[in-house]
């Protein structure tokens, strides 16, 4: 029995890898392994860029977005301001002015880092009563962190070199952290390190993302704040 032994082994491990079919030892089939999923299954589509210019209450996203999406300026123009036939070199400085000249903004780096803009308000914040210096109720001070309009100013700062060129309406112009966007509905403007921006417009200063509405000090017109 024992010479058998080995032999009965090996028709059991015969059977135990086939299956019987019409009294014929067949090959066992194996089951195909189910098939990865197609990458494209999981690609999300980012969401369309806007078309219109923000409305007021925009999600940030959207608006750095659209600002973003405008046709590149060439940084390089506007490093010159003009006043009177005289052009001045503003170095790494920039300045510019929307084509209804109803904004002017302009960079004083050796001063601060913010965007400061001058804009023709239809209803500029008034001149605090006991303020003696001059008051430029269309002035904006813009840098990511605060954006407040109204303010005293006895000399023009960087506009004592005139103004910048135009920012044709559509394109976007990036310096610095800065990049703003020229439309009929305004000027947009945002920064790279804060998730913020503006708009600048005749009509009123319009304030999006972490900007938000807080008491002004006593000589400033309109406060926002991050």
């Amino acid at each position: 029995m024992r010479r058998w032994a080995p032999l009965l082994a090996a028709l059991v491990l015969v059977a135990g890898c086939s299956d019987t079919v019409g009294g014929q030892s067949q090959p066992s089939k194996l089951t195909p392994l189910p098939s990865p999923p197609s990458k494209s299954s999981t690609t999300t589509s980012s969401a369309p860029v806007p078309t219109a210019a923000p409305a007021p209450g925009t999600p940030i996203a959207e608006v750095t977005a659209w600002i973003a999406a405008g046709e590149p300026a060439d940084a390089s123009a506007f490093h010159t301001a003009s006043r009177d036939a005289s052009d001045t070199d503003l170095g790494d400085d920039i300045a510019f002015t929307t084509p209804s000249g109803k904004t002017r903004c302009a960079t004083m780096s050796s001063y601060t880092n913010a965007l400061m803009c001058v804009v023709e308000l239809k209803n500029p914040p008034p001149k605090p009563a006991d303020l003696e210096t001059h008051w430029a109720g269309g002035w904006v001070d813009f840098d990511g962190r605060s954006l407040s309009v109204g303010s005293p100013h006895g000399d023009p700062g960087p506009f004592a070199n005139g103004d910048g060129p135009q920012l044709p309406y559509g394109q976007s112009l990036k310096f610095g952290e800065y990049q703003c966007r020229s439309d009929e509905a305004g000027l947009y403007c945002t920064t790279d390190a804060h998730e913020s921006a503006a708009r600048y417009s005749d009509a009123g200063i319009e304030a999006f993302g972490c900007l938000k509405s807080v008491p002004a000090p006593a000589d400033i017109g309109i406060q926002f704040s991050c």
